[in-house]
């Protein structure tokens, strides 16, 4: 609970008495999509990993720690620092009642690493992967990978035979709004069926009978409904048309703690919410400055760090629940460090200055692209950095829209600055500086880079720590980039995100 929305059904199951068991939970946003293998959108991927499955998973959290163990591989060999063996499960059929053999790995990775998805993160660094026969499979790297089997959990396995049927070998292209067999309709290995979804209303799963594991718990089927309205999804679980709410809204947390019909148990996320701006166009968009980009200026950047009191939007619009950010991972995290992650102290009248010494005495104009429906207090958040950039000088229109919207409009660059969330699968922090921070040279590589950031000497470190074995080595570079990252101000951080999740007692 205290990281992930990993373990939902399982965490849920504990609580619940013994008989089968439905689940109705309700959150602020929707799915993107179906596709396992388009959207990494961390909703998205807490509903899917309950149908596909990968080779690996973590196991029940034991003292905050999340442990690889066997899912669809049941063991694994390295046989070099560039070759890893997996003997798949056997027995293991889809949905639709096809098996699972090597061919469908083979053919996930060839899918997976196609360029208009946004999941290559999780096979980074694997350059191909091999049948050996109907039950084994080597992963061939481009070099040593020492969180593979962290990574590769997230590599979702779909069925060869179904997808050449439903000619759906394709990774749907979300950002151009495509719509494909995949992207509508699920076929997995996993525990739950998905059986319907009707977009911003209802996602339905039903337990697989025919799943190979053992179900941890007595949840047996599950509605999941998007409710963006925060006062709509109170009521609807004090009313008890919902079992369970993970987007409590800030403001109602202390009078559900005071609630008879109500439990919350709240944590802290791996989940650092932050605003990008483009430093690539020599022209910003959605600017009155004309023929250059202010935000590819490091004391443009550093002014917009400075003006953010990140202590207000805590106390005032957070109501607490949050823990101030200066660097661009979470606690919880491998490769945060309290001392590395320091917040800069308020001073608008030092990012005026700074503004006036790079050149806008007066601050300029831009957009702030905002989701409206996807982290806690999204657009609370973007209004309060508005008043604070204009004690700074700066003129900033804010521009908030439902995330399914927002999420395609900066995928496609269309953006001058914009409110991103990001959450760490991997629990390591090269899975941050691999998609924000790298240079976006396509798949993995700057996957969420949407700011288009290039540093050539970052770039070396990250690709250092990809390949790192020793640990302290490993760990001396993660505490670098992470610096770096911070120093040269190319994401303004605001807070890691604390979740309060309420449900019936």
């Amino acid at each position: 609970m205290k990281r992930l929305l990993f373990g939902m059904l399982c965490a849920v199951a504990i609580m619940a008495p013994a008989q089968a068991a439905n689940l109705k939970w309700a959150a602020q946003n929707d799915i993107l999509t179906l596709d396992p293998h388009s959207q990494n959108h961390a909703t998205s991927n807490a509903i899917l990993q309950h149908a596909y499955e990968g080779l690996t998973r973590y196991a029940r959290p034991a003292g905050g720690e999340y442990k690889i163990e066997p899912a669809l591989a049941t063991s694994w060999k390295q046989l070099s620092d560039t070759q890893w063996r997996f003997n798949l499960r056997k027995d293991v059929k889809f949905h639709d009642g096809s098996p699972f053999t090597a061919d469908d790995v083979v053919f996930s990775f060839k899918r997976i690493v196609q360029p208009q998805g946004t999941m290559q993160i999780y096979v980074t660094g694997v350059k191909d992967v091999v049948k050996v026969d109907d039950h084994t499979v080597d992963f061939i790297l481009s070099g040593p990978v020492p969180i593979l089997l962290r990574n590769i959990r997230d590599f979702r396995i779909m069925s060869k035979s179904w997808a050449e049927k439903n000619r759906t070998q394709n990774v749907q292209d979300y950002a151009k709004k495509e719509e494909t067999y995949a992207s509508r309709n699920v076929n997995g290995t996993g525990p739950y069926m998905i059986k319907s979804w009707e977009p911003d209303k209802q996602i339905v799963l039903t337990h697989n009978k025919g799943w190979w594991g053992k179900l941890d718990g007595n949840v047996t089927d599950v509605v999941y409904n998007p409710i963006k309205s925060d006062q709509t999804r109170v009521s609807a679980l004090l009313a008890g048309d919902v079992d369970m709410v993970t987007d409590v809204p800030v403001q109602d947390v202390e009078r559900l703690r005071k609630e008879p019909k109500a439990k919350i148990l709240d944590g802290h996320e791996v989940r650092t919410i932050f605003i990008a701006m483009d430093q690539h166009r020599d022209e910003l968009q959605y600017s009155n400055v004309k023929g250059k980009n202010p935000f590819k200026d490091v004391r443009v950047r550093r002014a917009l760090n400075m003006a953010v009191d990140r202590e207000a939007i805590r106390r005032v619009v957070m109501r607490g629940l949050s823990i101030p950010a200066g660097i661009m991972v979470a606690p919880g995290v491998h490769g945060h460090a309290k001392d590395i992650d320091v917040v800069m102290k308020p001073d608008p009248a030092g990012a005026k200055k700074l503004l006036a010494e790079a050149g806008y005495p007066d601050g300029f104009e831009f957009t702030l692209d905002c989701p409206n429906n996807r982290y806690v207090n999204d657009e609370r958040i973007c209004q309060a950095l508005v008043g604070m950039w204009a004690k700074a000088g700066l003129r900033v229109r804010l521009n908030a829209m439902p995330f399914a919207t927002f999420i395609a409009k900066i995928q496609n660059f269309d953006t001058s600055a914009y409110m991103l969330g990001w959450g760490v699968a991997t629990f390591d922090a090269l899975y941050t500086l691999q998609s924000l921070v790298k240079t976006k040279t396509g798949g993995a590589e700057g996957s969420f880079n949407l700011g288009r950031i290039s540093d050539p000497k970052l770039d070396t470190t990250i690709d250092a720590i990809k390949i790192a074995t020793d640990p302290k080595a490993r760990d001396a570079l993660l505490r670098e980039a992470l610096a770096a990252t911070r120093d040269n101000h190319y994401y303004v951080p605001l807070h890691h995100q604390l979740r309060p999740w309420a449900m019936k007692k």
